[in-house]
């Protein structure tokens, strides 16, 4: 039984529901961050954002790219690191950033 070539496995992340392991809905995936030299997906670009959660991060609310790193599951919906949840806790500044 052949794969599917790796543009559908690709494409097949864009309206995925973004979620923190803790359960917080982050965002909806309407894009990808690739790095063309390694062929790699870098981040998830991510609209219909929660707004609560990122109100002191993204002025205009259109959107947020997540580090691919974040993702640690991928199925029906996506699951990312608690890190988002944590820039809400924290206003040190030394976590990592949305983009």
């Amino acid at each position: 039984m052949e794969s599917e070539p790796k543009s559908r496995e690709i494409t097949a992340l864009i309206d995925h529901d973004v979620y923190s392991a803790s359960g917080t809905f982050i965002g909806q995936v309407e894009d990808l961050k690739l790095d063309l030299d390694t062929e790699a997906v870098t981040g998830l670009a991510l609209g219909n954002i929660n707004e609560e959660l990122f109100r002191d991060y993204v002025a205009d609310r259109r959107g947020i790219i997540v580090p691919y790193r974040w993702v640690r599951s991928v199925g029906d919906i996506v699951i990312v690191n608690d890190t988002i949840d944590r820039l809400k806790e924290s206003d040190d500044g030394n976590n990592d950033t949305v983009e």
